[in-house]
């Protein structure tokens, strides 16, 4: 696959690349909705209600059927490692992508943790930790996005692998000491996903400052600019008060 889409390669109504440079806004909506990034985004969304029957079919103990929700679980998890990638690397971000795309997320993950929680399998404290930092950080990403896009963290990363290991292990029928060591990975989880929450927080507050102080700076430079454009040239007092012009006086003393 390469930058540029099938249609922006020739034909009619396709779009110039300058040479050596980007593919612009126009040549990346060619790419259109059904690219290989959004395929694998809804692809991501339909496994979820799959998921949810798989993991609660005949009571939700079934081991096998469990087995079955776990590689459902596992696409998922793939699929959001690749999607995204995908996307930028070949210049296929729509704005499709942009809104379904944390929404898929976050839905396989909410899914997974209320199904267990229901399921007696995860305490709900963890659960409602995990939901809550979620929701919070991606209504702080639209509260300063305006000022500035809050990047992703090694930590936010290593939270979401951290999170998907652990609740792919509880979403599996495992004893003993696997299943000692499923709670640790998930405390482990629980850990990152507070600490990378709080630091997204300061990130946040930062951000915000920044913009209004630079918008402030901004306005101020804008209203000094627009005074100075009105005021004009200034006289000094008493400059061209009872002085003849010069080409009037000539003309005076021709007359005479």
């Amino acid at each position: 696959m390469t930058g540029a889409p099938a249609s922006a390669a020739g034909g009619s109504g396709a779009t110039p690349v300058p040479h050596g440079g980007k593919l612009g806004a126009a040549a990346v909506d060619q790419a259109g909705l059904w690219n290989i990034a959004n395929i694998l985004t809804m692809v991501r969304l339909l496994l979820v209600p799959g998921f949810v029957m798989l993991l609660l079919h005949d009571g939700g103990y079934d081991p096998v059927w469990r087995s079955f929700a776990w590689a459902a679980f596992a696409v998922a998890m793939i699929t959001d490692l690749f999607d995204g990638h995908l996307a930028r690397a070949y210049n296929l971000v729509t704005d499709f992508g942009k809104i379904a795309d944390p929404i898929a997320d976050k839905a396989i993950m909410g899914a997974a943790l209320i199904c267990l929680s229901s399921l007696g399998d995860l305490p709900w404290w963890i659960t409602g930790v995990i939901l809550f930092r979620e929701l919070g950080i991606t209504l702080m990403r639209f509260w300063v996005i305006r000022h500035a896009v809050i990047p992703a963290s090694r930590g936010g990363k290593l939270k979401t692998l951290a999170q998907g290991t652990a609740v792919g292990m509880y979403v599996l029928v495992l004893t003993g000491p696997l299943a000692t060591l499923r709670f640790w990975v998930m405390i482990a989880a629980v850990v990152l996903t507070v600490v990378t929450g709080l630091d997204y927080v300061r990130q946040a507050v930062v951000l915000r400052r920044r913009g209004l102080a630079a918008e402030r700076a901004a306005a101020m430079e804008a209203v000094t600019a627009a005074a100075g454009a009105g005021s004009g040239p200034r006289v000094a007092p008493g400059e061209g008060v009872g002085r003849p012009v010069a080409g009037a006086r000539g003309t005076a003393e021709a007359e005479r």
